[in-house]
Order: structure tokens, then C-alpha cells, then sequence
């Protein structure tokens, strides 16, 4: 695979977290299917994980058969609250145990995100292991390996993917299938099911075997 090949594949993975986390946002049903949400989602992950994408498929079509407040109602019993949630959106919950929020590992994710040049909007009211912001990092990660790529700096590349595999195995693939479960039993939502296996699916799955970078000499040419 060359080095313009190898962007445009992993442009579309960074693509699949990053409307993965938009599935994540409280939904506004007319407001993702008119942005076409699922189907590009669907899309990105036919190339890049096609085990996901059959649940990709499933949301697209459950959805249509939810109103907006029916998909608010289930939303908030499984995330928001106000009674005990069904499927707690942050990794300290699943990491730290006593289902605990601002434990040591998210201390840990802020440190990661501070070694990277990153805060936390002052104005985004979720904390910094929620589901979407680990989700959207990981994009960003993506983003800064591409961009590395595209200067010819495999190097660089080659330490933006081995930050992905590592805030992976610390923190998304350790809790996120854990997450994921507790979406299955806690909701009769389809959509939400099939979100919950999409989201199981990718991220045990999309980087198996990640990346063999071009070495330098290769038929690139660079």
C-alpha cells in the first residue's frame, strides 16, 4: 500500500470514530438522518470494518421507526439519567470500580489529552472519559497521523499510531465492550442495540493488524 493509498484509509477510519461519537450526542433524529449520518457511517466502515457495518445498517433502520422523543426517553434512561443509569457513558465507572466518575483513569485520560496540547472546552459539560470525547480523540489521533504522513514523515506517523494502539488498550477496548453490554440490557431500543454492537465491533476489531508503514525506500518513492 502507498503512502497516498494509506492516507486516504485511515482519513476514512478517523472518519468512523468521528460519527461513531456523533451517535453518542443526544439524538436529533431529523437532524442526523438529513446529514445522512448513518449511511456514511456505514459507508466508512464497509472499508474499514464490515462487521460493524451490518449494525451500522441495523441503526439506519431502526431509527425510522422511533420518534425523536421515544429515542430522548431511552437516551436519558441509559446515559443521562436523572434515576441510576442503565449504561454509564464514562470509562471510570468500568475502570476504577465502586461505578465511581473522575477516578484515576480519568485523571489519566486528562494527562494523555494535556501531553497532546488539549483541553477540555470550558462550554462541553461531559466529562473527559465520556464515550464521545475518547471516541473523537482517538479521531484526532488519526488526523495527526495522516497529517504526519502527508509531510512524509513516517516516524512522526509511526508515534501517532502507537498512541492509538496504546489509549486503545488502556482505556477504550478495556471498557467500551463492558459499555456496550450494559446498553444491550438496559434498553428494548433497537437502534440503541445496534449502536451498542457497532461500537463493540469497531473497536475490537478496526485496528487488528494496524499498519505496516512504507519503509522510506519503498516503491512510494519517497
Amino acid at each position: 500500500m502507498d503512502i497516498e493509498e494509506l492516507m486516504i484509509n485511515e482519513g476514512i477510519r478517523g472518519d468512523c470514530y468521528r460519527l461513531l461519537a456523533a451517535c453518542f450526542y443526544y439524538p436529533q433524529k431529523e437532524v442526523f438522518m438529513q446529514e445522512y449520518l448513518f449511511r456514511n457511517l456505514t459507508d466508512a466502515l464497509k472499508r474499514i470494518c464490515p462487521e460493524a457495518g451490518v449494525f451500522s445498517g441495523e441503526m439506519e433502520e431502526a431509527i425510522s421507526h422511533y420518534t425523536e422523543e421515544d429515542l430522548a426517553v431511552d437516551y436519558a434512561k441509559l446515559f443521562v439519567g436523572p434515576q441510576e443509569l442503565s449504561a454509564p457513558p464514562y470509562g471510570s465507572v468500568y475502570l476504577d470500580g465502586a461505578r465511581q466518575v473522575m477516578g484515576d483513569s480519568t485523571r489519566d485520560t486528562i494527562n494523555i489529552y494535556q501531553d497532546e496540547g488539549l483541553s477540555i472546552d470550558h462550554e462541553f459539560k461531559e466529562l473527559p472519559d465520556h464515550i464521545t470525547v475518547e471516541l473523537e480523540f482517538m479521531s484526532y489521533l488519526i488526523f495527526k497521523e495522516t497529517e504526519a504522513l502527508g509531510q512524509s514523515d513516517l516516524e512522526r506517523a509511526k508515534g501517532f499510531i502507537d498512541k492509538q494502539e496504546i489509549f486503545l488498550n488502556t482505556f477504550l477496548r478495556r471498557w467500551a465492550p463492558l459499555f456496550c453490554e450494559r446498553i444491550r440490557k438496559g434498553t428494548e431500543n433497537k437502534f440503541y442495540k445496534a449502536l451498542a454492537d457497532c461500537l463493540s465491533a469497531f473497536i475490537m476489531k478496526s485496528n487488528k493488524g494496524l499498519l505496516e508503514l512504507p519503509t522510506p525506500n519503498a516503491s512510494s518513492g519517497l
